[in-house]
Order: C-alpha cells, then structure tokens, then sequence
C-alpha cells in the first residue's frame, strides 16, 4: 500500500485537539500518512495541511450559524475542491454533525470511505439523524460506551475505541506545589469554581458558584476559592458576571488548568466535559446546568436521556448530584457541596463512581486505537 493520504474534518476546538492526537497516533502506525483538512493550531502542529481554519467554524445556534453563513460556504468549497483535486484515501469526521454529515454526503458520491470519530450525541436527541449515518457512514469510533451498542442496535457498523480524555487529562504539577506557586496554605480546604468557559455560562451560573463561596466562608475557616481563566475569556468577563462585587477572596489561574483542578478538594462546576476531567482526576463535585428557559423547556421534551451530567450518563447512577435550571441557587449549590469538602466518607462514595467511570471508559490509548481502525479502513479499500 502506498503512503495514505487521509483528510480530516474538526469544526470546534475540541474537535481540534482530538483530531491532532488521532493524526499523531496515525503518524506513528503509517510514518508516511499525509493529512490535510480543516482544523485548528493544534492540528496545524501536527502537520496537518489546513484548508480552512475551523476557528472560523465554532458557531452556536441559528442566528450565528446565519451570520456565519459565507465562512460555511467557504469552507464547503475548500474541502469540496480536495475531494476532487486529490480524493483521499479517506475521509475521518469529529462530531460537528451540521457540517460534518453534508460533507459525508459528498464524499459517499464520490466513493470515499468515511470514518466518524466521536459521534454527535444523536443518543440524546435528534435520534433522526442515525438514519443518514447509516446509509453514509462506513465506521462509526464512538468514545462513550453506552454509544456502541446504541449505535449497533440500528443497525451501523461500530467500535468502541475507549474516551481520548484518559490520555490528556493529568495534574502533573501536584497539589502542593500548586498551592505553593499561588501562595496557598497546604492545609487549607480549597473549593474550585468552574462556571464555564462561554460568557453565557458564567453569566448563568458564576453569581450563583460566588454566593454560595461566600456562603460557605462564612461557616468554615481556612476555606479557599480557586477559578480557572479559560482560554477567549479575561478578567474583566469574571469581574462583569460578579467577581468583582465578591466579598470573598478567589484565586484566578490562567493555565494550568488540571493542576489547579487536581488540588481542590472539591468542585462547583457547570455540566459538560470537564466533568468527566474532574472524575479522571477523582475529584469530587456538585454539577450545575442553567440555560435559557425556553432552549430548556424544549429541550426536556426532546432530549431522551436519564441525565444531564456526563458522568452520571457513562455509569448510569447519580454518582455526581445535578442542579438544573431553578435548583441551582447559592443556598443549595452550598449544601450540596459541603459534604464533598469536609466529609471522607461521602468523597469516597463519590470516588467509587469514579473508579467505575474509569474502567468503563476503556482504559487510555483511544487515539491509537481509533487510528489503526482508520488504516484497517484503508486497507480494506486498497485495490491493490
């Protein structure tokens, strides 16, 4: 077989940080592979010959996706072009559903294998779109194991490639070297603030995480408060969503972002991915999810799922407690999360749901193990 050539396709930074350490894995399995498509500077590091920046991609809901509506052209025409200039041997798509399954349309008229990796949450809602998953996809990679045999059941073809998270998500640093760094008693109890790295987020739930610190405080001593800095947000957003009339004292860290979650002894966080970052790093934590109250009344109607946070989605139990919309107040935000820092035996309680987690999510290697599906692909579709 000749040296592979393999587009991929990301449209949001996560997207992008995934499709980087597949292209890394492929690299050491196929020393030859060339790799272009449309990413971000993660991808664009790892060689990847970026034909449209997907930075110009990460757009939510209709009006955004309207006013974004010459980027999607664009990028359309860009990938379209490749596919007929140089079709590649295959095509890998990462979530980003929208985008992702027009082009797989594409692709299956022009005979190119496709390979999704990381599968749109189709499980949740908007079941409809399996169904063209089926009939254009050749391989699903899924990274949840419950998508595996949902996705079997209809009728796809399938594997379960274990949660790239397991290879990414480490405090390297230790705590007490972190605290050191930031001037931090090692014997303090600390309490992460996570509200989200969206402005939307923290405008729903930091003013809530704030008062119920300062609830917090009042009741215990030596009782720190620590925020993450997420990337596209400063100082002044935090300070606009409430931090700036605080009476209580917040450390905000920008970077190091898994250190500073490895050293607290418990976290306030708001419903998503990072919750299963916390569970890899077994810290305990009260998950809170607020969005518009029509976008939730809607969505209670149509998403299908038992629940909200992640990790209690993998493991099926209401391993992490959830707060959603009305209940995310600071009194119960406080209440919720006071047995986490200051009671043992309900932080190992937790623990054990994370230790489930862990072992549920496949163990690590889920990039290398998605790039040798990828040449298996390949191989099967190699005239030679």
């Amino acid at each position: 077989m000749s040296d592979p050539q393999i587009m991929i396709v990301a449209g949001e930074a996560s997207g992008d940080l995934h499709g980087a350490n597949l292209v890394k894995a492929l690299k050491v399995q196929a020393p030859g592979v060339a790799v272009c498509g449309m990413g971000g500077e993660a991808m664009r590091a790892e060689g990847v010959e970026i034909l449209y920046d997907a930075a110009r991609m990460a757009v939510v809901g209709i009006v955004e996706v309207l006013s974004h509506f010459s980027d999607i052209r664009a990028a359309q025409r860009a990938l379209l072009a490749r596919l007929d200039e140089a079709p590649p041997d295959l095509l890998i798509l990462i979530d980003y559903p929208g985008f992702n399954l027009w082009l797989a349309g594409k692709a299956k008229r022009r005979k190119i294998p496709i390979l999704y990796y990381i599968s749109p949450q189709v499980w949740a809602w908007h079941e409809s779109r399996v169904k063209k998953i089926r009939r254009l996809v050749d391989r699903m990679a899924v990274i949840l194991p419950f998508e595996e045999d949902f996705y079997r059941q209809r009728g796809v073809a399938v594997d379960f490639v274990g949660h790239p998270l397991l290879d990414s998500v480490s405090s390297r640093m230790g705590r007490d070297k972190f605290l050191a760094r930031h001037g931090i008693d090692p014997d303090a109890t600390v309490l992460g603030l996570l509200p989200g790295s969206r402005k939307k987020e923290l405008a729903g739930l930091l003013p809530d995480f704030l008062k119920a610190a300062e609830l917090l405080a009042a009741r215990h001593d030596n009782l720190v408060f620590l925020l993450p800095l997420a990337p596209g947000l400063d100082r002044a957003d935090l300070e606009a969503h409430g931090l700036a009339g605080s009476p209580v004292e917040v450390t905000v860290v920008r970077g190091d972002r898994y250190d500073l979650m490895g050293a607290c002894d418990a976290v306030l966080a708001a419903s998503g991915t990072v919750t299963l970052e916390l569970a890899i790093l077994d810290v305990p934590m009260v998950a809170a999810y607020r969005i518009a109250p029509f976008t939730y009344w809607l969505g209670r109607r149509l998403v299908k799922v038992k629940y909200m946070t992640l990790v209690n989605l993998v493991v099926d139990q209401p391993v992490v407690p959830e707060l959603l919309q009305d209940e995310v107040t600071p009194e119960a935000l406080a209440a919720a999360v006071s047995p986490l820092l200051f009671d043992a035996e309900a932080r190992a309680v937790m623990r054990q749901g994370f230790a489930e987690l862990r072992q549920r999510l496949g163990g690590p290697g889920a990039s290398a193990r998605a790039a040798g599906l990828a040449l298996s692909i390949i191989d099967r579709n190699d005239p030679a």
